[in-house]
């Protein structure tokens, strides 16, 4: 059924169209447009994700280049770079935020038994972090960071099943990561898992409330009573499994019920970790272990800036920048639904890789894939894929 139709087609194929139009009219993004609408400026800023395009220039010429085909494609109007440009300055950016939701939302049904994150947990596991992007600040005045420098910040939720991020909170660079907190609305039952930069316990008490769960590691100057002490086995890396209570008055006074301190050493990099949770009902190990897939949104960072189209900007306001963002989280998100549907085994990596090069190819998407063969990227860093490492900074 696909052999007529080129590859960007077939990818664009698996988007729901009503519900792209409800966000496009949920702000009004449509008004007084006859031509350029906001469905093809959707498509010819995944074209330039998809297709690692530099700049709307490039993205244009490529276009104009490839003219029929990218009609065939559904790219039906002439594109100039200065109305793309002016569709990022002008056209809500929540358009695209909202849409980038509702593809989250059928991709996390898709993995919900995902199997590469081995876990013998019922309940959902989040890892929270943030990723700074760095910006000139003579030209994204708006994303002041430092006296000199300009950044925007990523803040994400990524659900560890599938990697799939469920919430992404774009601010200026100056924003502490611990403010996202305010913002989450936290899922019953559900872990969370995070760095010291997140603790502040008045904060952490709310999660407890929800009832949700957190694991996260704690600060050097961390004041605590022990009240009771569980058996440990050293010989997997524990060295204690505490209950403990806040001793300071005011970390008392913003979290009054017990918590639980666990110390682990990692032997293989000779690091010593403190970790505090409000679950009592894991093993100390699985917590120590929960703390150790935190890796996976460190990686999830580490791809989009490299294989998706926001270490450069194709525009300079917070509304084109925000635009650019949540596009290349469609995108991202967008091949993830298609790699569960048509069961593709290659990677979200991989199979960006082959679709960058094959977008005009007039074959089926599963032809496509079981025709490539890949020489899998070999990794000359021997500590690439040492799981503490992302931990430790090393």
């Amino acid at each position: 059924m696909n052999e007529d139709k080129y590859i960007f087609a077939q990818l664009t194929s698996f988007i729901n169209k009503y519900e792209f139009n409800k966000c496009v009219e949920r702000y009004n993004g449509n008004y007084k447009v006859k031509e350029f609408t906001c469905w093809y400026q959707f498509l010819c800023m995944s074209f330039g994700q998809i297709t690692y395009r530099e700049s709307l220039r490039d993205i244009v010429i490529c276009l104009k280049a490839q003219h029929n085909k990218a009609y065939l494609s559904g790219i039906q109007t002439k594109v100039a770079r200065s109305t793309l440009a002016k569709a990022n300055e002008v056209r809500d950016c929540r358009i695209y935020a909202d849409f980038a939701q509702v593809l989250i939302k059928e991709a996390r049904k898709l993995y919900v038994d995902d199997k590469e994150f081995q876990f013998e947990l019922d309940n959902t596991v989040y890892a929270l972090d943030s990723t700074t992007v760095d910006l000139c600040l003579s030209v994204f005045k708006w994303a002041k960071f430092r006296k000199h420098k300009a950044a925007v910040k990523l803040h994400t939720l990524l659900d560890l099943r599938g990697s799939i991020p469920t919430f992404i909170h774009i601010t200026d660079g100056k924003v502490h990561d611990v403010n996202v907190l305010d913002i989450i609305e936290f899922e019953l039952g559900a872990f969370y898992v995070m760095d010291k930069a997140y603790i502040d316990f008045g904060r952490l008490y709310k999660i407890t409330e929800v009832p949700a769960f957190f694991v996260t590691r704690a600060k050097d100057n961390f004041k605590f009573k022990r009240i009771y002490s569980n058996k440990v086995n050293k010989t997997t890396g524990l060295r204690c499994d505490q209950i403990i209570k806040l001793v300071t008055r005011k970390s008392a006074r913003e979290y009054p019920k017990k918590l639980r301190r666990i110390k682990y050493y990692d032997k293989e990099n000779d690091q010593l970790f403190v970790f505090l949770t409000n679950n009592f009902e894991i093993s100390a190990l699985s917590v120590a272990m929960l703390y150790k897939y935190r890796w996976m949104i460190e990686l999830f960072f580490k791809w989009i800036k490299q294989h998706l189209r926001i270490k450069v900007f194709w525009g300079e306001s917070e509304n084109a920048v925000k635009t650019q963002i949540w596009i290349a989280v469609a995108a991202y998100v967008l091949v993830a639904i298609i790699k569960k549907k048509l069961k593709i085994e290659y990677s979200l990596y991989e199979m960006l890789q082959i679709l960058s090069i094959s977008v005009f190819d007039k074959t089926s998407i599963n032809e496509l894939f079981s025709k490539v063969v890949l020489q899998k990227e070999i990794t000359t860093d021997p500590k690439q894929l040492k799981l503490w490492d992302f931990i430790t900074g090393h």
